[in-house]
């Protein structure tokens, strides 16, 4: 994935393809596609398929950094995205986490790392990453793989320390000066 709408990849060859979409909703459903494409043709899923749809911008997440994330999560059924099983896009509030600290599935504490904010990612997530041989009563049957998409709204960094000025300093290299945090502890956009 690429800005403007632009997707790069190679064929079996290694040779590097280009593809320009009309819309950024068109890049983003072929991104599923192909993240789809790929489950469906490994033997086993053993690990989280990972696919970005937007980039986003500033740093990449790492684990103990906390983040709010707007997400939809379905079954994965007949080779495809099946029921919706929770969401909260068309909610008030956003799911608040912070990585690493093992509040959430596993499949998401390894598909959203290297995520930046204002980033999307399709994730397709294997019963051993996710609920497992128990599932969740009455949403998740027993063994289920499931597909997630994802968007990091905020992020606040886990290395932020107070510099000698007293102003917010991040410990990462950074183009740009951290934005001062608001009482949350999030930044104010």
């Amino acid at each position: 994935v690429r800005p403007n709408n632009y997707s790069t990849f190679y064929d079996d060859h290694r040779q590097n393809w280009s593809i320009m979409f009309e819309s950024e909703k068109a890049a983003m459903d072929f991104s599923k596609q192909v993240c789809i494409a790929k489950c469906n043709s490994s033997p086993a899923l053993d690990s989280v398929l990972c696919q970005d749809l937007l980039l986003g911008e500033g740093q990449a997440v790492e684990g103990g950094d906390s983040l709010e994330v707007a997400y939809t999560g379905w079954l994965f059924q007949n080779n495809g995205l099946g029921q919706v099983f929770d969401s909260n896009v068309n909610k008030d509030k956003l799911l608040r986490l912070k990585l690493g600290s093992g509040k959430v599935i596993k499949g998401w504490e390894e598909g959203m790392l290297g995520m930046k904010k204002g980033g999307r990612r399709f994730l397709i997530i294997p019963p051993a990453w996710a609920y497992g041989a128990q599932g969740v009563a009455g949403r998740v049957p027993p063994d289920s793989t499931l597909v997630f998409e994802v968007e990091v709204r905020r992020v606040k960094l886990a290395k932020e320390c107070s510099g000698s000025d007293g102003l917010s300093v991040s410990s990462r290299d950074s183009p740009a000066p951290s934005p001062v945090p608001s009482s949350d502890g999030f930044s104010s956009d």
